[in-house]
């Protein structure tokens, strides 16, 4: 019987732009109003929020929706806050950049509880342009409710611990708690998680879309993101998978959420290829939505510097890995790294177990993968911060071990990262930029021909739960499908057979040739 193999058959990638969000909902503001409400950075922090146009109009933004690639990116000299993209479609290839109103009205869609109260005029002024927009059906449209009076949404915010919801500075609605005691239940939380959903929800839709697969199609959702529902009993013990699901219209999926902090969706996708090999689903979605308590999260430093706040996008993303097509880049599950327990936290260690150590165990070397996607991290975010460009260490470090293992020439650090790696430009999401913001242009880039392997390449801090101090971190390995290759051999099944019948032909004639 042959080896059942699973390949990656589309993927799709989502913005939405939430500036008051920023403000409201980052954990770095929400901290300081705590600690410090009287800040001059709470008072600057509005004059440095982007327009959505001018979201739009940002490089690494464009680049994420799939209107750019990264070597056009590359081609930008840094920082690029400051210039313009030449293209500001809020439509890409592998999604769209959605503005806060009409996310607002999504996040209505998804709540089931009737825990998000929309002013009615709010709602009767945006509800035209999302039944506007490419991707939404009349299924999530219904779900929208003509929405409240306003003055019933400021007694929930000033009498029921609502959290409010802003537009342009404007209450314009609020999340009511969904339990009176229960803090995983709160107000709070429950923007937290409504937020997540619905920006799973839009990356379902797209990854549907992009694989030209039918909903129905899918059997298994699998949720990634770093928020965790549940309530006093079981904190972390929902399931956002199936939730987002149900709001996307996949009716024959079931699913669970994984989580393993920034390197979730890696763990995520090895587990989703692993089911497809195995046999047990024909079709699994890997899903994630955004994170509101990353948004602003580096805003001092970038207020500080002058800069706008750039951590103003929820992001998302989504990965369909279906049963062999014979055509769509495969998962070689046979290549996988593992940062295990006793790998330990040095730098050198740590990448050797993600990078080098898989791949000799098959007898390949680092230069056998044409491109490596770590920590897509967006330097123009990070730099300002002190944290530098997380990419660029990365392919540094993993240059070196190249060449102390004698796989590249100490002549060849230098142009490296340019040769084998990727300029950052994933939203600062947490889990979004570790690996999979390639998988997109990966499976382009495999079909035409360009790349041959592409290694993707999660790392997480698990101390962060304050469980262990352990890092963690996998790896695994996209390739060209080797079904095509088998055809262009000339070792087909099929073909086989007739060479076989057609070889018993002629011995046969011969025989008889010389009975004669």
């Amino acid at each position: 019987m042959d080896e059942l193999k699973s390949v990656l058959k589309g993927a799709s990638y989502i913005l939405a732009h939430t500036p008051d969000m920023v403000l409201h909902n980052g954990t770095t503001q929400t901290t300081e109003r705590i600690v410090n409400p009287e800040s001059e950075y709470l008072k600057e922090l509005p004059n440095h929020l982007r327009t959505f146009d001018q979201a739009l109009a940002y490089w690494p933004n464009q680049v994420y929706i799939g209107n750019k690639t990264p070597d056009e990116l590359s081609a930008v000299e840094q920082p690029w806050y400051d210039k313009t993209c030449d293209v500001n479609s809020r439509y890409g290839k592998f999604g769209q950049m959605m503005p806060q109103e009409e996310f607002l009205l999504l996040m209505q869609a998804c709540d089931v509880f009737d825990l998000v109260k929309l002013d009615k005029e709010f709602v009767a002024a945006n509800k035209p342009a999302l039944e506007a927009n490419e991707i939404m059906d009349e299924a999530i449209l219904s779900r929208i409710t003509e929405g409240v009076e306003l003055s019933v949404v400021e007694h929930f915010v000033n009498d029921e611990h609502a959290e409010p919801l802003y537009h342009n500075n404007v209450l314009v609605g609020c999340v009511i708690r969904a339990h009176d005691i229960d803090v995983n239940l709160s107000a709070h939380v429950m923007h937290e998680n409504l937020v997540s959903k619905a920006s799973s929800v839009l990356a379902l839709l797209y990854a549907v879309k992009n694989a030209g697969i039918d909903k129905a199609d899918v059997e298994y959702v699998i949720d990634c993101a770093e928020e965790a529902c549940g309530d006093m009993n079981q904190r972390g013990g929902g399931n956002f998978a199936k939730a987002a699901a149900e709001i996307a219209g996949l009716p024959k999926a079931t699913g669970s959420d994984t989580r393993g902090f920034c390197a979730g969706p890696a763990h995520a996708i090895v587990e989703a290829a692993a089911l497809v090999a195995a046999g047990a689903y024909k079709c699994v979605v890997v899903t994630a939505g955004g994170c509101t308590a990353k948004l602003g999260m580096n805003g001092k430093d970038h207020v500080k510097k002058g800069l706008p706040a750039l951590e103003d996008m929820i992001g998302g993303f989504a990965v369909v890995i279906t049963e062999d097509d014979g055509v769509s880049p495969e998962f070689n599950l046979k290549i996988l790294g593992r940062h295990t327990v006793g790998t330990g936290s040095a730098p050198q260690a740590v990448i050797g177990s993600l990078v080098t150590e898989p791949l000799e165990r098959v007898g390949l070397k680092v230069t056998d993968i044409d491109k490596f996607s770590p920590e897509m991290q967006n330097p123009d975010i990070t730099k300002p911060a002190g944290a530098g460009d997380v990419p660029l260490s990365n392919y540094k470090m993993i240059a070196a071990l190249a060449v102390k293992k004698g796989d590249l020439q100490k002549a060849d650090l230098a142009t490296f990262p340019v040769k084998y790696g990727l300029t950052g430009w994933a939203p600062t999401q947490g889990h979004i930029p570790s690996g999979v913001p390639y998988m997109g242009f990966a499976r382009e880039d495999i079909l035409a021909g360009r790349v041959n392997r592409a290694m993707i390449i999660g790392k997480g801090s698990l101390f962060l739960g304050r469980m262990t101090n352990l890092f963690d971190g996998v790896s695994f390995v996209v390739q060209a499908n080797t079904g095509a290759e088998k055809v262009e051999a000339g070792v087909s099944e099929e073909q086989v057979k007739g060479l076989i019948a057609k070889a018993m032909k002629e011995f046969a004639a011969t025989l008889l040739a010389q009975a004669e």
